[in-house]
C-alpha cells in the first residue's frame, strides 16, 4: 500500500495519538506519515463549548481533508467526535481503552480532606464542559465554576499559577503525555460515580468508506470489546441528540452495566442512573422519564 497520511490536530495529546496509531501501523510494515490540521476547537479559545455553535469543535476540518483525499486516515479523540459520521466516512477502528477516569487536580493550599471532593470551601473549579459542570455542582453547592480552555499542559499551568484552586481532567490524556504532577494533589473520580463522557479514553481511526485496503489493514487494530462497550455509550448520545454542550456522562463499564448522569440544562445539576445494558431496556425512555418523574 502507498505510504498512509494521518491527519491530526496539532496539540499534544493529539500528537501523542497520531504517533501512537502511527507506530502500530509501522510495526505493521506501512509507511506513515503525520499532517497537521487545525481546526475550529483550536482557535477558538475564548467560549465554552456549550457556547459554541454547531457540532464537531475538533473533528469537520479533518473529516474534509479525508473527503478531498489529503489525508488518508483521521485519529480522533472518540469523544469528541460526532455520532454519525459523514457521508463517505466510517470508524474503521477504534483503540483500546484507557483509564476513562476524570482526574481532579487540586492545588496543595486548597485542599481539606474532610470536605466532598477533598476541596476547601468556596473554591473555584475549572472545566469548560456542561457535563462535568452539571455533575460538580451535583456534589458541591458551593462551587464556583470558571470556564477552562486550552491543551492538557495550558490548562494545568493555569492552575499552577492560582487562577483556579482545581480542575477536572480526563485521565487518559495525563497518562498519554506522562506529565509531572508532583506538586499538586490528584484526585482519582470513579467513573462509576463521577461519569466520564461518552467513549472517553478511546481513539476513534476514521477512514472513507471507500477505502477497503487500509480498512482491512485497521482492522488488525481494532479492540472488538472496547468497540461494543461505546456502541452502548454513544448510541444513548446519538438518541440524546447530543454533543459537547450537552450535560451528559455515560459509561459502560465490563460488566455491562451503564451509569448514566444527564441534565436538559447544566446548571440544573445531574441526575445519576444506572441500569443493565443486558435487560435490553431502552436508556434513553428510562432517562427521561426519570428527569420528568422528578
Amino acid at each position: 500500500m502507498k505510504k498512509i497520511i494521518i491527519g491530526s490536530r496539532g496539540s499534544d495529546l493529539a500528537l501523542w495519538q497520531a504517533n501512537f496509531v502511527k507506530d502500530e501501523l509501522e510495526k505493521l510494515g506501512q509507511e506513515v506519515e503525520i499532517k497537521v490540521i487545525s481546526t475550529q476547537g483550536d482557535r477558538i479559545q475564548h467560549l465554552s463549548f456549550d457556547k459554541m455553535e454547531g457540532k464537531g469543535f475538533f473533528t469537520k476540518e479533518i473529516e474534509a481533508a479525508l473527503l478531498d483525499k489529503s489525508i488518508d486516515l483521521a485519529v480522533h479523540s472518540h469523544k469528541d467526535l460526532e455520532t454519525t459520521s459523514p457521508k463517505g466516512l466510517k470508524i474503521a477502528a477504534v483503540s483500546h481503552r484507557e483509564d476513562p477516569s476524570e482526574l481532579l487536580l487540586i492545588r496543595n493550599e486548597s485542599v481539606d480532606n474532610e470536605a466532598v471532593l477533598g476541596i476547601k470551601k468556596n473554591p473555584i473549579i475549572g472545566t469548560s464542559s456542561a457535563r462535568r459542570k452539571s455533575q460538580l455542582i451535583t456534589f458541591r453547592d458551593d462551587l464556583e465554576i470558571k470556564d477552562l480552555r486550552g491543551n492538557v499542559g495550558t490548562r494545568i499551568n493555569k492552575l499552577r499559577e492560582g487562577q483556579y484552586d482545581a480542575i477536572v481532567l480526563a485521565m487518559a490524556g495525563v497518562k498519554r503525555l506522562d506529565l509531572d504532577l508532583s506538586d499538586l494533589t490528584i484526585s482519582t473520580l470513579d467513573p462509576t460515580m463521577f461519569i466520564p463522557a461518552p467513549a472517553q479514553g478511546v481513539l476513534g481511526l476514521q477512514i472513507r468508506e471507500e477505502d477497503e485496503e487500509l480498512s482491512a489493514i485497521l482492522s488488525k487494530m481494532n479492540d472488538t470489546s472496547v468497540a461494543n462497550r461505546i456502541a452502548i455509550e454513544r448510541g444513548v448520545l446519538k438518541q440524546l441528540n447530543g454533543g459537547c454542550q450537552l450535560p451528559l456522562g455515560i459509561y459502560c463499564d465490563t460488566d455491562n452495566t451503564v451509569h448514566v448522569a444527564f441534565a436538559e440544562e447544566w446548571k440544573n445539576g445531574a441526575e445519576f442512573s444506572t441500569y443493565s445494558a443486558n435487560d435490553n431496556v431502552n436508556i434513553v425512555d428510562e432517562i427521561t422519564g426519570d428527569l420528568q418523574a422528578s
